[in-house]
């Protein structure tokens, strides 16, 4: 193997860790009151701009966290839960995209958006380490050597 891949290899590696890492930590928690906190982390304040039911004091936010509470008790799962809130206040209700028509654009387009990225900089750092190394010319040589001897008269 080159020693050039080296690098390249070992941040492979770490980014893979990190991504097995992530996953692992990840996996949500079944409980009761992680699923309601879940859910109202996921749902838009009806009445509010920019927040969420979980955030929101508002009564209509007070009202849906309850709601949940009550769906979540009865055995309603999480999709079935969101489905009725979108089917009462439409899509704005969801603060996630949906993994459907414009929402694979909102979840892929930064994604895209890294790997072009990525790209483009790793064809930079290729780029410029293959750029050649000027040569010094005789006349560099003469002018250097000039004032190295220049310099060591100078110095006391």
């Amino acid at each position: 193997m080159r020693r050039a891949s080296v690098p390249w290899v070992m941040l492979a590696a770490v980014l893979a860790v990190a991504v097995v890492a992530l996953v692992v930590r990840s996996k949500p928690s079944d409980s009761p009151t992680a699923r309601a906190a879940r859910i109202d982390n996921e749902l838009a304040c009806p009445v509010c701009t920019g927040e969420s039911v979980a955030e929101s004091n508002s009564i209509e936010s007070r009202a849906i966290r309850d709601d949940v509470v009550k769906r979540i008790r009865e055995g309603q799962p999480d999709a079935e839960i969101r489905d009725a809130y979108v089917a009462q206040y439409g899509e704005r209700i969801l603060l996630t995209p949906s993994n459907g028509g414009l929402g694979v654009v909102a979840w892929g387009l930064p994604v895209f958006a890294l790997v072009i990225g990525a790209f483009g900089v790793a064809f930079a750092l290729r780029r410029w380490t293959r750029t050649p190394r000027l040569a010094a010319t005789a006349d560099d040589v003469v002018v250097v050597d000039r004032e190295r001897r220049r310099d060591r008269h100078d110095a006391p």
